[in-house]
């Protein structure tokens, strides 16, 4: 396992995913390691169901294409929690939620890739940007089904701390629905 200083010098960027991008999703959803956990319909209508509103502005969300080095490596999508419902009575329901608080989620596409650093570098680098992005954000708080082992892990070494647990509904329903709430707070910048 790496510490991620591998990625250091790398260049991450991201934009909003496009139309032209879901055969691409297509395929990184229908990996096993990504379709364990994003148990997303991946056949070219799952898809264009489920992300041609964020590509239309018809979400409250982001979905963005993630680039290691100028190549498409993962996906990433960030919200306000209280933009969805659902989301916030659960969250809310464990832990406290304030106004304004983001949420994201996360897999890298390459299974090669994970377990090497990888996702905990675009993990602080979101984070990094949400700060600027969302200026009333004083908190992302990040739910992780309880077995994903890798995903909680890449969000305690991004600087996320385990704030509490419980049911949630998972989105693979072979997975018991105890999940792990990670957050991490603004930092406070000095006057």
């Amino acid at each position: 396992m790496s510490d991620g200083t591998v990625w250091a010098s790398a260049s991450i960027s991201w934009r909003p995913i496009v139309e032209a991008d879901f055969s691409l999703l297509a395929d990184w959803l229908s990996r096993p390691h990504a379709h364990r956990y994003w148990h997303h319909d991946f056949t070219p209508e799952g898809v264009a169901r489920d992300f041609g509103p964020g590509t239309r502005r018809e979400e409250a969300g982001e979905d963005l294409l993630v680039s290691v080095d100028g190549h498409p490596a993962a996906l990433m999508q960030r919200s306000r929690i209280a933009d969805y419902a659902e989301d916030f009575q659960e969250l809310s329901a464990i832990v406290d939620v304030p106004a304004g608080a983001v949420m994201i989620d996360y897999f890298v596409a390459d299974p090669a890739q994970t377990g090497r650093g990888l996702g905990s570098t675009i993990i602080r680098a979101i984070v990094s940007d949400t700060w600027s992005s969302y200026p009333d954000c004083p908190a992302i708080i990040v739910p992780v089904v309880a077995g994903n082992i890798a995903s909680w892990r890449a969000l305690e070494k991004a600087g996320f701390r385990r704030v509490g647990e419980g049911d949630m509904e998972p989105d693979n329903p072979i997975d018991a629905p105890l999940h792990f709430i990670s957050r991490i707070d603004r930092p406070v910048t000095a006057v």
